[in-house]
Parts: C-alpha cells; sequence; structure tokens
C-alpha cells in the first residue's frame, strides 16, 4: 500500500508537470494534494513497518511529538486543500467569465501558502502542549500511531484546556472548510440542474465527482474519530476509521483523480510514451 501511493501520487505530479495543458489552477492544486498525501503516509508508515520487522514496537517521547506535529499538519493540510479545490470548481463552473482574473497564478499560489502556514501552526501548538504533558500511568499506546486521542487517555496531567483548545481547533480547521466545500457543491449543483443539455450536466458533474469521492471518504473517517469527547472514545474503531484516511485513502486519491479525468489519464499515457523513448 506504502509503495502504491508513493508511485501513484508521484505519476500525478510528474504527469501534471510534464504536460502544458495541465498547468491551470485545479491540477496545481490536485499536484499539491498528490504531494501532500505523499508525504502524509511516510509519516506514519515507515515506522509501522519498521516495527513489525523488529517486532520491537518502540517510540522515543520526542519521536512520537515529532510524529504527532507532522501527522497532524498534513492532515490539517489536506482538509484546506479539499476546500480550496471545491472553491475553484465553484468559480469554475458558476462563475466561468471571472475565473481567469479570480484563480490566477498568484491567488492560487497563496491558497496554498496560507493553507500550508494556518496547518502548520495548529499542528505546532497543539504538539507544544501536548509536550508539557506527563504520562505515568502506562506508556503503551493502543494504536499504531501517535494520534491525539490515545495519547491524552495516557495522559496524567489535566487535559480539559487541551480537549476545549482541540475543538476549537476542530472546528476552524474541519468545520470551516468543510463548510465551504458544502457551500461551493450547494452553488454548483444549482448551476449544473439549471443546464438544459444532459451531456452538458454529466460533463459538469464528471469533473467534481472525483473531489466529492475523496471529500466523502476523509471526512467521514475524520468526524468519527476526532469530534466526539474522549470518553466515548473507542480504539479498535478509531484505529479502523485512520487507516482508511491514513493509508487507504492517500492511495485510492491517484486512481480516483485519473480513472474518472480523460486529461490526466492522456497525461499519463503521454508521460509513459515519453519515457518508453527515453528508454530507448
Amino acid at each position: 500500500m506504502h509503495l502504491v501511493t508513493l508511485v501513484g501520487n508521484l505519476l500525478i505530479i510528474l504527469a501534471i508537470g510534464s504536460d502544458q495543458q495541465l498547468h491551470t489552477p485545479m491540477y496545481f492544486f490536485l499536484a499539491n494534494l498528490s504531494f501532500v498525501d505523499a508525504c502524509f503516509t511516510c509519516t506514519i508508515i515507515p515506522k509501522v513497518l519498521v516495527n513489525i520487522h523488529a517486532q520491537h514496537h518502540t517510540i522515543s517521547h520526542t519521536g512520537c511529538l515529532v510524529q504527532m506535529y507532522f501527522f497532524m499538519a498534513l492532515a490539517l493540510l489536506d482538509d484546506f486543500l479539499l476546500a480550496v479545490m471545491a472553491y475553484d470548481r465553484y468559480v469554475a463552473i458558476c462563475l466561468p467569465l471571472y475565473y481567469t482574473m479570480i484563480m490566477h497564478p498568484q491567488c492560487c499560489q497563496i491558497l496554498v501558502a496560507i493553507s500550508w502556514f494556518c496547518s502548520n501552526l495548529l499542528a505546532f501548538s497543539l504538539t507544544l502542549l501536548m509536550a508539557h504533558f506527563s504520562f505515568c500511568a502506562s506508556h503503551t499506546i493502543p494504536h499504531f500511531f501517535c494520534d491525539l486521542t490515545p495519547l491524552l487517555r495516557l495522559a496524567c496531567s489535566d487535559t480539559h484546556t487541551f480537549q476545549l483548545i482541540m475543538f476549537a481547533e476542530a472546528a476552524l480547521s474541519g468545520v470551516v472548510p468543510l463548510t465551504c466545500v458544502l457551500v461551493s457543491y450547494a452553488h454548483i449543483m444549482h448551476t449544473i440542474l439549471r443546464i438544459p443539455s444532459a451531456g452538458g450536466k454529466h460533463k459538469l458533474s464528471s469533473t467534481c465527482g472525483s473531489h466529492l469521492t475523496v471529500v466523502t471518504l476523509f471526512y467521514g473517517t475524520v468526524f468519527l474519530v476526532y469530534f466526539q469527547p474522549s470518553s466515548f472514545y473507542s480504539a479498535d474503531i478509531g484505529m479502523a476509521a485512520s487507516i482508511v484516511y491514513t493509508m487507504v485513502t492517500p492511495m485510492l486519491n491517484p486512481f480516483i483523480y485519473s480513472l474518472r479525468n480523460t486529461d490526466m489519464k492522456r497525461a499519463l499515457w503521454r508521460l509513459f510514451d515519453l519515457q518508453k523513448c527515453y528508454t530507448q
């Protein structure tokens, strides 16, 4: 799964970078999402593979905090990028005459830069607070990586303030982007329903179907894990949901975006043909 995730997302990035016709805002955001997904799995899966191979399931306190920081930063970045991509589709479908004026290259770069800044700031603040906790009851994490909720359950310190901050940040980084996605797609669906031709409706809906599939997978599992009090947390359900958004979703994203997208399939075939020419 790790190799498929890395190769799939790398191919998406190479295909977009090598094809001039894909140098548009939508594919610029997709290339960033693929890069984040590749990095996201690298924060978790290599350590899991080492533990399986060595049969020595340990991680240092510092290593645990570093893993938690990068995991949160990249997960939040995924969250923000999905919202930005939804806004991009809204402008493209609902405001096509203003698309080039609104989604110009500088605007796209600013949106991505803001996403990076916000995700790292939120992740750093929670990691800094977690670093001050003491873990005196047990040092065994009932999870396959250093996630927030399992660590909170092991802490002997008072976690009430931390949980309030965590829920506030979850609302800021989860509910706000999700609202942006829902509002964008409400306008998109309204626009699609007003199109008289069935072919036009199918073409527009197909361009949004891939993104909606990824959004559903990502938000569904994230809300299942994090939008509940720690007292109701179930380790088994938490791990099952975590596997979906840390391993399955990043692996499926390249297939979802490429198999449903004619331009992406064409770019991938052109990339393979170019590789054959270099080989010969």
